[in-house]
């Protein structure tokens, strides 16, 4: 089966984007970097695409212009091992002008969508008890971060 790699697109932030996202994850990195040529006066000799890992995983961020942003249609979802990762990522990923949306959504400082999700919420949300798991999602729906603790709790408490 052919690679399947995410595009991303910017503005002109690709490199920028590209060099905070490949600082939040581990065994992340920037693989190339293209710039505009002479066919495109007014952007030559800046930055065109950027292809970078995260966690082995290829993207591509391309600096298009303002035609088109980003909208929470699509997002990037982290399945976190625990609460401490939850914690850890929505912090990075929050900082300087992210926004928390909810249900463990957010938008990064770009305007990308990404979802901060503990491996522990989807056993909850199908748990074969239906009451159990609607008070799992109904717990779940009143949060910004997800907080595992308070989820299960919530679950327990029939």
């Amino acid at each position: 089966m052919p690679r399947i790699t995410p595009n991303l697109w910017f503005d002109t932030q690709a490199q920028e984007a590209a060099e905070f996202y490949v600082s939040v994850f581990p065994n992340s990195k920037i693989t190339s970097v293209t710039n505009y040529g002479d066919a495109v006066p007014d952007r030559a000799g800046t930055v065109l695409t950027v292809q970078f890992e995260l966690d082995g995983q290829p993207y591509l961020a391309l600096n298009g212009g303002p035609q088109f942003t980003f909208d929470e249609a699509v997002s990037l979802s982290i399945e976190c091992a625990d609460q401490e990762e939850v914690d850890l990522y929505w912090s990075k990923l929050t900082a300087d002008g992210g926004e928390e949306s909810q249900c463990g959504w957010l938008k990064d400082k770009f305007g990308l969508s990404w979802q901060v999700v503990p491996a522990e919420l989807p056993p909850l949300l199908n748990d074969p008890d239906p009451g159990r798991a609607r008070r799992a999602m109904e717990a779940m729906f009143k949060m910004s971060k997800l907080d595992v603790a308070a989820v299960r709790a919530a679950a327990d408490n029939g």
